[in-house]
């Protein structure tokens, strides 16, 4: 059995403050979401100009931002003012507002996969704006409309190059997103429910103990094969390499995104890191415990960090590492391998739990 879920964060206000009405828990809320937005808008704020130069100067043998300020960390605050002192081109032709609003879809939902994400304790705080029952189908229906985003943006731009990556991405994703589902629903099948604090709870259990070692029962320990299926499927998902097929600099320039300039190419650029750290919560939350770690659950919250910091740590490794595959063999590793191997997975899954249930 899990732990019972902690007070939510708007909860904690409105108990704290005591101001128990419609108004408060609506002002509670903000403040919550507004904590987690400012969270995620700094980790990506650090990852994409400083730290993701620095990991792959690091993996290719090269200095990288080391002039500007303490360790280069001056480029972060330089380099959003470079960006957006740029000017917004607006090429002929383009598709209005169609063209405008994809660049804000593509934060836009993979903050809202944050709502449901319970990211730690900091003291008292539990960070968690909310926990649906169907919280886990929630987080997927949220980042999935990310893909809505970069198909606008290569139908709207009237380039050829941009159309070629908005029709890759909703084959990626059509390839993609069916194994990572059937995947998380062999995970499921182990906690009993979708509801994210159970999952996360289902995992706070001993799966054995080594010379007086506990090692946790986190599913990515109980299942290793679906955890290396979800971690393949959830690269392809944040388009990562092997996987970074819908921008492809070497082959369609930078495929959805080649129209945007200024503070619309910023908000891409943004878009594609939050959702980097998404794809880790939902890592972390489905096979790695969640925020749980040594130590008391005040500081979990430090755990959150450090999984989800590794998760961004192996894409960039990925990035160094791994060559791209052709689009076709993108297709067919889809769709001839990880799904026979996921719906694999899951029945294997249903069978082993039915007959020890």
């Amino acid at each position: 059995m899990g732990t019972a879920p902690a007070q939510l964060f708007p909860e904690f206000l409105v108990d704290t403050f005591g101001i128990d009405s419609i108004l408060g828990d609506v002002v509670a809320s903000l403040i919550g979401a507004a904590l987690v937005a400012n969270i995620i808008l700094a980790f990506s704020g650090v990852a994409g100009p400083w730290a993701k130069r620095k990991i792959t100067a690091a993996f290719t043998d090269r200095i990288a931002v080391d002039r500007i300020g303490p360790y280069g960390l001056l480029i972060i605050p330089a380099a959003a003012v470079q960006l957006l002192a740029k000017e917004l081109i607006i090429p002929e032709g383009v598709d209005r507002p169609t063209w405008d609003i994809a660049p804000i879809i593509l934060p836009a939902s993979a903050m809202l996969g944050f709502s449901v994400i319970p990211m730690g304790h900091i003291g008292p705080l539990n960070i968690h704006l909310a926990d649906p029952e169907v919280g886990l189908a929630l987080v997927f229906a949220f980042a999935s409309i990310a893909s809505v985003s970069l198909v606008m943006a290569g139908y709207a731009s009237n380039n050829k190059y941009s159309l070629l990556g908005g029709l890759r991405a909703v084959a990626q994703n059509l390839a993609y997103e069916i194994p990572l589902i059937v995947t998380a629903m062999s995970v499921v099948i182990f906690a009993g429910t979708l509801q994210i604090s159970g999952v996360v709870g289902a995992q706070t259990e001993t799966l054995v103990t080594i010379a007086g070692v506990s090692i946790p029962a986190w599913f990515a320990f109980v299942n290793p094969f679906a955890f290396v299926l979800f971690l393949t499927a959830n690269m392809a998902e944040i388009g990562r390499n092997p996987f970074d097929i819908p921008e492809a600099p070497t082959e369609i320039v930078a495929g959805y995104q080649t129209e945007y300039s200024s503070a619309y190419f910023v908000l891409f650029y943004l878009g594609e890191f939050v959702h980097i750290f998404l794809g880790g919560a939902i890592l972390s939350v489905v096979f790695l415990g969640g925020a749980s770690g040594p130590g008391p659950e005040s500081i979990s919250f430090i755990w959150f960090v450090v999984k989800v910091w590794g998760f961004f740590l192996f894409t960039q490794w990925a990035r160094a590492a791994i060559p791209r595959v052709r689009i076709d063999q993108l297709i067919e590793i889809g769709w001839k391998g990880m799904l026979v191997l996921s719906f694999a997975n899951l029945v294997l899954t249903a069978v082993i739990v039915g007959v020890i249930a």
